[in-house]
């Protein structure tokens, strides 16, 4: 089996010493190549064609976001960004997400991380899993001219639309029990940011159901990440806060670190936050908030598993099928950027639906 071969973009030698070590540990894997800067990492991409690259977002010359531009449009190839956690590197990195990086890895303690050691796993695991995605699925992102990108509205949230109800398809022969109220519940991790974004902007503001997410990602990102969804949506997106009722229209992120369950209180369902162990190394884990929404009653259930690594979901959705009645949606193989908790979830004989991402907000409103 040939190595994968990865090319390290840091302007820190130390950085690319440690990442360089790190890599090269693990028996599949070889680096060909590190480069200094932005620039410089093109220039070797072009030259050595690594299977996947490195690459850091804060460097001089040319920085992560401006070369991850370029390469997307002169030599597509797997890209993971490497960032700091503050806030401005989470936003960034979710700029670089849009623009075509497939995942990143946040650095524990700033653009020199000595305790980089403490991402090393995270790390190999994301080279490996970036190296098998296809450069036609990274050419369909959304940064293309054929966007699929929701342009921010320039509309109140607030203030009714006339055209809202034109843009909205009829299913209602189709509906499975009109009487009850649904949950909305989405999991996702590698490539999730730009999943999310094709569902969440088109789900319409008058959505008759709250809707629950798991992401996998570090604090602040999340916080980035509902930001630039409500900027986007009709809808209100947000970060969860623990101990808040939820409402129709309005999409909950769990917060980076914390898992996300559904709470009934009364007639009414609020967010319970904790920092319990973490399920299969995730908090969030969308098993964890599947297997609560299981016990909220006279509600039905729609859960959406999207792409992303591993199996996370897969024993949430069947807690959720055994104890009431759901409808559950995967994404496809085609569209997904890592197709393993697809898969999994595919696999229980559970799912009702595999959609490609573009049509996932048209079915979740088909059961809505």
């Amino acid at each position: 089996m040939e190595k994968i071969k990865v090319l390290i973009v840091d302007d820190s030698a130390f950085m690319r010493k440690l990442i360089t070590d790190f890599l090269s540990e693990d028996p599949r894997i070889t680096v060909i190549a590190t480069a200094r800067n932005g620039e410089d990492g093109i220039k070797k991409i072009k030259e050595l064609k690594p299977d996947v690259v490195t690459l850091d977002v804060e460097m001089p010359v040319l920085n992560g976001i401006a070369a991850l531009k370029r390469i997307m449009e002169e030599n597509p190839v797997p890209v993971i960004m490497l960032s700091s956690t503050t806030l401005e590197g989470a936003d960034n990195t979710l700029h670089a997400m849009q623009i075509g990086a497939i995942d990143f890895i946040a650095k524990p303690s700033g653009s020199i991380s000595l305790d980089l050691y403490k991402v090393k796993k995270e790390l190999v695991d994301k080279v490996v899993s970036a190296s098998s995605v296809k450069v036609k699925t990274i050419l369909n992102l959304p940064h293309k001219g054929q966007s699929t990108i929701i342009p921010q509205r320039n509309y109140s949230k607030i203030e009714p639309r006339d055209e809202k109800k034109q843009n909205q398809k009829s299913f209602a022969t189709e509906k499975w029990n009109s009487n009850k109220q649904k949950l909305i519940l989405i999991g996702t991790s590698t490539g999730g940011p730009r999943a999310l974004q094709h569902v969440i902007t088109k789900l319409p503001r008058d959505i008759n159901a709250a809707i629950l997410i798991v992401q996998h990602m570090p604090p602040n990102f999340t916080k980035s990440l509902a930001s630039r969804l409500d900027s986007l949506s009709e809808i209100t997106v947000k970060e969860a806060v623990h101990g808040e009722f939820i409402h129709r229209g309005v999409a909950y992120i769990a917060p980076g670190g914390f898992h996300l369950k559904a709470k009934s209180i009364g007639r009414n369902i609020a967010v319970h936050l904790d920092q319990t162990v973490p399920i299969n190394g995730h908090r969030p884990s969308v098993d964890v908030m599947f297997q609560s929404a299981s016990t909220i009653n006279n509600y039905e259930k729609i859960a959406v598993i999207m792409t992303g690594m591993g199996s996370d979901g897969k024993n949430g959705l069947v807690e959720l099928a055994s104890q009431g009645e759901i409808k559950a949606i995967a994404e496809s193989k085609e569209t997904s950027i890592v197709f393993g908790m697809p898969k999994a979830a595919i696999a229980t004989n559970y799912i009702n639906n595999i959609e490609n991402v573009e049509n996932i907000a048209e079915t979740i409103m088909k059961y809505v």
